[in-house]
Formats: structure tokens, C-alpha cells, sequence
């Protein structure tokens, strides 16, 4: 079936002018699922299935990605954080959340814990990036300008509309360990060029968000909330898959949180072992497991 005969799941939220498309499944504590760079909300499919049972799951598309509208601005790491508070704000959520931020969006759940930390009952980081010392080197503008012509020239090309879903599809082949077929949604975003703007912008803002966290780190203690670092394991016993696992678990305890490892999985979590996500959002507070079991 073509994605544009499917009917949109979820709805459209305007938060601070930009409609956001999000889906709100199940009943129970509040948990928010947010996708790594250029993600959708689709990603988290087999994850919101498994916690719909036990946690009320709210997952959306960042400005430009999935069928969101696109921003007037670039992301920050502060604006990313302070819009799943006004998003659940929106929605009527008003008391605290799990976070669980997969990749970039990692960077997105932590400073969210540090900056609304009455509104944060939980961390959950999904293979979260990890930058230790990051040292942008251009001034954000002079990116962000060089990117947002990156992309447009992007789009007067047509590449967006003839190479975007293909695209899509090589980086979660390469991503996970799995078969994994598209999803039905995934021709429609990919194709577009507001999504292809928000890649190039999100990539073009990452060393930036890194380095607001890591300031922010310095200013904003974490909460006293539970927190769990999720890492991929793909079996492998290379160098350089042994140092992120380390780097991983070195991240949990700065944090104060629990390591544990998703495995056999590639960087796409939630697509290789979705029930590895649901446990770690579960077993945060240690409850949640006790009236059913995960399919």
C-alpha cells in the first residue's frame, strides 16, 4: 500500500508556532520517545507496542523531520530540550516524563533532565552520542548558513525526491544487524526536501549541541532520577566497537546511572532489540513488568 492512501497516526501539536506531528499510545506513567538524527516517529513502532501496556507513550518528529513542519530556526540543544516540555505541556502532560533519547537525541533527553529537572522522572539513552570534549570550529552561523545551502542545493537538484528513501534505507541497513523491511511511511518523509533540510541541519548542529551540553553540564547538576545507558552491541570484538562500549559505560557513570547492553544490536536499537528498549524504560523505577510480560 502507497503512504499516501495510510491515515496519519497521532495528530498536529503547535508548539512555539511550528506544528508538531505526534502519536500518544497507551496508559500509565508518562514516557517520550525521541529518534536519533533524522529520524521519525515510525522508528519506535515495535518499542511503543511493547510499553503501550504498561506507560503512556508519547513519540513525535522533530521540526522537519517525519510530518512535521519545519522551524524558523536551526536546532539548539536547549530548544530541542525545552520543546518536549512544551509539547507535553500541550498535550496536557504536566507531571514527569521518562525520557528516552535515542543517539543525537540523547544529548536532547539529558539536557532536558538538567534544565527541567521537576519535570524528568527518568533517563533512558538509547546508544547515545557521546562527545567528551567537543570543540566546534567554525561559528555556529557560518555552519548553519553553509548547511541551509547545502540543503537547498539539495533540493533544486531533485535529490531529495529521486535519492532520499534509498538513502534512508542504506544507512538502517547499515545500522542494524537485522532484516528490517521499509516502512510504509518512509517513501513519503524521505522524498521530501524539508526532511533533507532537517538532516543537513541537524548533522551541521551536532558539534554545537555537544558543546552546549557539555556546558551545560558544567552548570545544571542531573536530578536525582534514575538513569540508564543503553549500548549497542553487535558481537563484534574490533577496537573500536570495545572503545564505545567503554565510552558508553563511562558516560552511565558520569551520570550516576546503571550500564547495559542491547545486543545483538547495531546502532538502530529499537529495530534490532525493541525489547531491550522497553526493558531498560521498565526496570528504571523497577516496576512495570509485574502485572504482564513484554511480547
Amino acid at each position: 500500500m502507497s503512504s499516501h492512501r495510510l491515515p496519519t497516526p497521532g495528530r498536529f501539536v503547535r508548539v512555539d508556532g511550528v506544528p508538531l506531528h505526534v502519536v500518544t499510545e497507551g496508559s500509565g506513567p508518562l514516557c517520550v520517545l525521541s529518534g536519533g538524527l533524522g529520524m521519525a516517529w515510525f522508528d519506535w513502532d515495535a518499542v511503543a507496542a511493547l510499553l503501550a501496556p504498561h506507560r503512556t507513550v508519547v513519540r513525535f518528529d522533530r521540526p522537519g523531520l517525519g510530518l512535521s513542519a519545519r522551524a524558523p530556526a536551526p536546532p539548539t540543544l536547549a530548544a530541542e530540550a525545552d520543546r518536549i516540555a512544551r509539547l507535553l505541556d500541550a498535550l496536557g502532560h504536566r507531571g514527569p516524563a521518562t525520557v528516552v533519547g535515542h543517539s543525537l537525541a540523547g544529548f536532547h533527553a539529558e539536557g532536558f533532565a538538567r534544565l527541567h529537572p521537576e519535570r524528568c522522572a527518568g533517563v533512558v539513552l538509547v546508544d547515545g552520542s557521546i562527545e567528551e570534549d567537543p570543540r566546534p570550529l567554525l561559528p555556529r552561523a557560518v555552519r548553519t548558513a553553509w548547511a541551509g545551502g547545502v540543503a537547498g542545493a539539495l533540493s533544486a537538484a531533485g535529490l531529495p525526491r529521486a535519492l532520499g528513501p534509498a538513502a534512508r534505507r542504506l544507512v538502517g541497513r547499515a545500522s542494524t544487524v537485522g532484516s528490517h523491511p521499509p516502512h510504509p511511511w518512509e517513501r513519503a518523509g524521505y522524498r521530501t526536501s524539508r526532511v533533507a533540510r532537517a538532516c543537513v541541519l541537524e548533522n551541521a548542529t551536532y558539534p554545537y549541541q555537544a558543546a552546549e551540553l557539555a556546558a551545560l553540564r558544567r552548570d545544571r547538576p542531573m536530578p536525582p532520577v534514575p538513569v540508564t545507558v543503553l549500548a549497542a552491541y553487535d558481537g563484534s570484538e574490533t577496537a573500536g566497537r570495545l572503545r564505545w562500549l567503554e565510552r558508553q559505560r563511562a558516560l552511565a557513570a558520569e551520570l550516576g546511572g546503571r550500564f547495559a547492553l542491547a545486543a545483538p544490536a547495531g546502532h538502530l536499537v529499537m529495530a534490532d532489540v525493541p525489547e531491550s528498549v522497553a526493558h531498560a524504560v521498565l526496570d528504571l523505577t523497577g516496576t512495570g513488568r509485574d502485572t504482564a510480560p513484554l511480547g
